[in-house]
């Protein structure tokens, strides 16, 4: 199995977890961890895209850097705007 192979069943098992959760009703706000857990997913799966997929893996780390730290800021703004409104 080639490392491509390995990192589209990851993403599946990611998506399968994720989905898992949700149906669960484990995210409806009463805890914490399943939302942590969702988008701690997310941010891996999103990772995993922009180095194997996109082939960012082999870019300058520059590009890496730019495109990572985008998809870190944007689930960092979401999760801050998921506990604000937690605590309205």
């Amino acid at each position: 199995m080639s490392r491509i192979d390995l990192v589209w069943a990851g993403l599946v098992a990611a998506t399968l977890v994720t989905f898992a959760v949700g149906e669960s009703g484990g995210a409806d706000g009463a805890a914490t961890w399943p939302v942590l857990l969702v988008f701690a997913l997310a941010l891996a799966k999103g990772a995993a895209v922009a180095l194997d997929f996109m082939g960012l893996a082999s870019a300058p780390a520059l590009w890496r850097r730019i495109v990572l730290g985008w998809l870190g800021g944007v689930v960092a703004l979401v999760l801050l705007a998921w506990w604000l409104a937690r605590m309205t």
